[in-house]
């Protein structure tokens, strides 16, 4: 719970809220003055105030100003019976967290209590998020010695002290949000918030409020005023994990963030400014989606400033031991050296889920062995060890054949799928009867003897 401090000079105000926000579990002070307050915040400084716009011996934008100077760590919501836009800009200028229009409802300054509370809690994370990174270090959070993953991490070295947007592209499982995260510890903007929002998991009717907020009455159900994720990201990062998921309206308005630092809140009609860094993740080919429209080119042109591709754990199995070690230890079960028979089980899977599935592969295998040393017999896949996925496939052919051959087998598969027919042939591997026929003759292939 927090500690709050009450600031008006109607005694009536003061009762009223001191109550309510007491009945919350809030531990409460109220004072009647600007410098009343000022020496209430000098004994014990607060978590949130609620201060009155008009105070008899000063404004409450002047005591919102002295605050935010000696205690930046303070939310400051200002309480007016005389609301502006002028007003609301001057006070979000100043650093208030909200302002409230009197009359207002005890309803809704207990929602906007917790959503301040959320937002310290997001803080007092990153806050821990930061001191882990710094015991740990980034090597073991993004685990390997491959040259692949060395590349990344001197890409993510050299781009976190920068504001540029970064576009992390990978499977699902490989690790992009550690790398978001690791660019933020690294940045100038550690010591504010860093949020993260899966736009699939999402419902796109509500991506746009989560957001960007929203006005009281802006649809059914809407009560209050919320914040929304650039808010309460403020000063820090906000990481957009599966981008290639948002609704093309809401491309647009992201793209109007990242071009003036404003967001606009559901039923608004002042925009409020921001400052965000933007991180976003994809496991989709965004440049083919631009080309068949579901993803727009100018917001695609902002957020690839600076792309990092992280590896898929098939291409970088050299670094699955030392991965393997650390999930064990985390697991509470000490690897010591992994015997052979498992490293060449490991080593022989396909990884479809990349580092995830590697993690929960381990975390069965822990659950099974119980008391036991971990054995072969306790490594369980999701799928036959034998079977190879297309990019473990090509991933075999690469370097072992050319690019001619791998063309060529690929049609002979193709008609030998379809018998021999041509048409059905050109149609699979998404050609004309008219190419096929040129490939046919430059490879000497003979569809009479095609089985």
């Amino acid at each position: 719970m927090s500690k709050v401090l009450i600031v008006d000079d109607e005694r009536k105000i003061l009762k009223l809220l001191g109550d309510r926000i007491s009945e919350d579990g809030h531990q409460v002070r109220t004072s009647l003055s600007g410098n009343e307050a000022l020496k209430a915040i000098g004994e014990s400084a607060p978590d949130i105030i609620l201060c009155d716009l008009k105070l008899g011996d000063m404004e409450g934008i002047e005591l919102l100003k002295r605050v935010k100077s000696n205690y930046p760590g303070t939310e400051f919501v200002i309480m007016t019976a005389y609301a502006s836009t002028s007003t609301a800009v001057t006070a979000m200028k100043e650093g208030a967290y909200e302002y409230l229009t009197k009359p207002f409802r005890m309803e809704e300054v207990s929602l906007l209590i917790s959503r301040i509370e959320e937002r310290q809690n997001l803080i007092s994370e990153n806050r821990a998020l930061r001191e882990k990174a710094s015991l740990e270090g980034a090597s073991d959070r993004m685990i390997g010695e491959s040259e692949q993953i060395r590349e990344v991490k001197e890409k993510l070295r050299k781009v976190a002290p920068t504001d540029t947007p970064v576009l992390v592209q990978g499977e699902s499982g490989t690790g992009k949000e550690i790398a978001a995260e690791l660019i933020h510890i690294n940045s100038a903007r550690v010591k504010n918030p860093f949020i993260a929002i899966n736009c699939a998991a999402v419902p796109a009717t509500l991506l746009e409020s989560e957001l960007f907020g929203y006005e009281k009455g802006a649809f059914t159900g809407a009560d209050g005023r919320k914040p929304g994720l650039f808010r309460l990201a403020d000063g820090g990062t906000l990481f957009l994990d599966e981008i290639g998921d948002m609704p093309l309206q809401l491309q647009a308005k992201l793209l109007r963030v990242l071009e003036n630092g404003q967001i606009l809140p559901v039923g608004g009609s002042t925009t409020v400014e921001v400052d965000v860094r933007i991180i976003a993740a994809t496991n989709k080919d965004l440049s083919g989606m631009k080309t068949s429209g579901g993803f727009r080119d100018d917001l695609l042109y902002r957020l690839n400033v600076f792309p990092i591709t992280i590896p898929p754990l098939r291409a970088r199995k050299v670094d699955i031991p030392l991965l393997a070690k650390h999930f064990l230890n985390r697991l509470g079960k000490p690897a010591g050296e992994l015997s052979p028979g498992i490293e060449k089980m490991l080593a022989g899977y396909h990884w479809p889920g990349n580092v995830r599935e590697l993690r929960n592969v381990l975390e069965r295998a822990v659950i099974l062995a119980g008391a036991e040393t971990i054995s072969e017999k306790h490594i369980q896949f999701m799928e036959p060890a034998g079977a190879a996925s297309p990019e473990s496939y090509l991933d075999s052919l690469i370097g072992d054949r050319s690019l001619d051959q791998i063309e060529e087998l690929l049609i002979r598969k193709a008609l030998g799928k379809t018998g021999g027919n041509k048409s059905k042939a050109a149609e699979l591997l998404g050609i004309t009867r008219r190419v096929l026929y040129g490939k046919l003759d430059k490879y000497g292939i003979d569809t009479d003897d095609i089985t």
